[in-house]
């Protein structure tokens, strides 16, 4: 590699034609099963003041994992690490105009500073889909049954992926129960969300480090290990029962050690898990009542949501034989030119073809001999080569080239065109 080569920053990444193709097939899933469910399309902007996160998402978020920016006039933004805060600020705007419930849903890029590895980087993709303005359990199980459809749909069973949910309402009574103060159990729920990432002494470390005992300590984890407490919440019983009637009860289960780290989650949360362990959540989502008034809005709105990054699904995708094999170049056939002497009719005709919506590529050296023509469009995986030489122009014909099958055969302009 040249020495002198400016490289990508790192976290980011190169998108070449075949790469972005993943990434659009993606994105029309995303948008035929968002659709599919009644969602509305948004978006908004990359770059949003610091304050809308600060207090909303998180002290690791915002800390550790912002890109932070300074403008001309003194104001500290971020590029943006997630959605759900934009979403309640544009919320919270224009509450009054709005139908609700709203179910909105955006598929694009965030940025988040953290180390990049395999599935994870610092600039990704992310499809958000969300529900506002409803404290029904159905809106948590319609989100739930969002992403179950979205398996199905991209190829994934339940014997491949499992969405499991808890309810932060129900952990956070248990904590209490504890002798935890109100005013620590944010720190409680930040505890409880590292407990798959380290060891049980380590987890009893940073335990005593936030504050809270030994007994404590053991209590939490014996909570976050209790396979029937779904018992004890009225909310979870009611969306399984929901999710039977939805018909995708078995891609879900209760995990009493799904917390999410973000701060803003008040009821029930949920992540989807490979079986096989092999990666980090594949996505995550849940309940968050309060955000639009915690980012200034007037109106308490209620919200229900899920995220889902491009890197971990087309991991996912890869370890259970479920990418897909996509054509990166859509173009139909390649217009050659036969000599300097017909650039016009081969113009003419790559403009005709265009004019009936048939993908049409124009080679551009008139020099270049057919042969040399030809190999380019089998390398770029164009399937036909259209040849307008002396003898078709004479004819007022075009010769076509399939170079699947290595047939040709003359055909009039509009012979062609039905043809391809």
């Amino acid at each position: 590699m040249n020495k002198n080569l400016i490289l990508p920053v790192k976290g980011t990444r190169d998108f070449y034609p075949e790469d972005w193709a993943f990434e659009t097939w993606l994105y029309e899933k995303v948008k035929e099963v968002s659709e599919l469910f009644g969602f509305q399309e948004y978006e908004g902007p990359t770059l949003e003041s610091l304050e809308l996160y600060v207090a909303k998402s998180g002290e690791e978020l915002v800390k550790k994992q912002s890109f932070t920016l300074t403008d001309q006039a003194g104001n500290i933004l971020a590029l943006r690490p997630e959605m759900t805060p934009t979403l309640a600020r544009m919320i919270a705007q224009k509450s009054p105009e709005l139908t609700f419930p709203v179910k909105w849903f955006c598929f694009g890029r965030r940025f988040r500073y953290e180390q990049p590895q395999k599935g994870r980087a610092r600039e990704f993709f992310q499809w958000d889909a969300d529900i506002l303005g409803s404290e029904n359990p159905q809106s948590d199980a319609e989100i739930i049954s969002l992403a179950s459809t979205f398996c199905q749909k991209v190829g994934l069973t339940p014997e491949e992926i499992k969405i499991k949910i808890n309810d932060r309402q129900l952990l956070e009574k248990k904590f209490l129960s504890l002798g935890i103060d109100q005013n620590d159990i944010v720190k409680a729920f930040r505890l409880a969300d590292k407990k798959g990432k380290m060891e049980a002494k380590e987890f009893s470390q940073t335990a005593k480090e936030s504050g809270f005992s030994e007994d404590q300590a053991k209590a939490i984890l014996q909570i976050l290990e209790e396979k029937n407490s779904f018992l004890d919440s009225p909310s979870l019983l009611e969306v399984f029962e929901l999710l039977k009637r939805y018909g995708v009860a078995e891609y879900v289960e209760f995990d009493p050690g799904v917390v999410r780290g973000l701060e803003y989650y008040t009821g029930i949360v949920s992540e989807g898990w490979d079986t096989k362990g092999e990666f980090r959540a594949i996505f995550g989502g849940g309940r968050y009542d309060n955000l639009t008034v915690a980012v200034g809005g007037k109106q308490k709105i209620p919200g229900v949501g899920f995220a889902l990054g491009d890197m971990v699904i087309a991991e996912v995708l890869k370890a259970n034989n479920k990418y897909p094999i996509l054509p990166f170049n859509k173009t139909k056939v390649l217009v050659t030119v036969f000599s300097p002497k017909f650039v016009k009719e081969s113009i003419q005709l790559a403009a005709t073809l265009r004019n009936n919506r048939i993908n049409t590529e124009l080679y551009f050296d008139s020099n270049a001999k057919l042969d040399k023509q030809i190999k380019y469009a089998d390398r770029k995986k164009i399937p036909y080569v259209a040849i307008i030489g002396p003898d078709e122009v004479k004819r007022s014909s075009v010769t076509l080239k399939d170079l699947n099958t290595q047939s040709q055969k003359t055909l009039s302009l509009s012979e062609l065109i039905k043809e391809l």
